[in-house]
């Protein structure tokens, strides 16, 4: 994809505000986010993993395989793509990011989202709406934003693609990272829905978040806009745990 255009006064601006790494400040191209060295620290998942979650596999499997986190148990989303691993490097930027209020992280977060229109799984796909995770009122006034949807905004001016914030979470809920993976279905159960007069009938909606970790939130926000009559539900997430 090419750079987007340079204004006329960008020069002059960069001069005065130079572009930095948001994590060792050293000085970067402008609209780069992240300096080589830092970049280069960012965990890439590499096959094998699953076609269905992205979760990665140590073996040496050639073909397409669905995980066992996948296999025993119905997940609504076609496909949830990460480009990269919540480890190291990635963990501690989506950490800041959400939980210390560094809502300029968001950027170099955004192009790891960005990254995965590039896997097969969504590449050449048409999508009519790009649809964040919600949180839930109480959790975003807490945080002040809702990281999700400040992504999903990065990722549509890329892609040139309708945003659409159109599910709400209507049931608080214990933060995820406190289930195993039987109770974050049971956390999340009836925890969605869509809002009063938005139509997803027979539209191919593509789902935004942060972070995967079992694709119970995914999934859950797949099943209510499939009830709804959407035709494919597809995720994306900056990284995958």
């Amino acid at each position: 994809m090419p750079p987007p255009k340079l204004k006329p006064w960008s020069g002059l601006v960069s001069l005065f505000y130079p572009s930095l790494c948001s994590v060792c400040t050293d000085a970067v191209s402008p609209h780069e986010y992240l300096c080589a060295a830092c970049s280069s620290k960012a965990t890439r998942i590499t096959a094998p993993f699953c076609a269905k979650c992205s979760e990665p596999f140590a073996g040496s499997i050639t073909g397409s395989f669905t995980c066992a986190n996948c296999a025993h148990r119905v997940m609504h989303f076609d496909a949830a793509v990460s480009v990269y691993r919540s480890r190291g490097l990635v963990r501690k930027l989506v950490h800041e990011f959400k939980y210390g209020r560094q809502r300029q992280l968001r950027h170099a977060i955004g192009r790891w989202l960005v990254e995965t229109m590039e896997d097969p799984r969504l590449d050449g796909r048409r999508f009519d709406l790009v649809i964040p995770v919600p949180l839930h009122s109480a959790r975003q006034r807490e945080r002040g934003f809702n990281q999700a949807e400040l992504l999903a905004e990065i990722f549509c001016t890329t892609h040139h693609l309708q945003l659409a914030c159109i599910l709400d979470r209507i049931r608080y809920t214990m933060t995820q990272t406190a289930f195993d993976r039987p109770e974050r279905m049971e956390n999340l159960r009836d925890a969605f829905r869509l809002r009063k007069n938005a139509d997803v009938r027979g539209l191919r909606v593509l789902l935004i978040d942060d972070v995967l970790t079992t694709g119970s939130t995914l999934s859950e926000c797949a099943r209510v806009l499939k009830a709804a009559g959407a035709v494919t539900v597809h995720a994306a997430t900056a990284a995958r745990a």
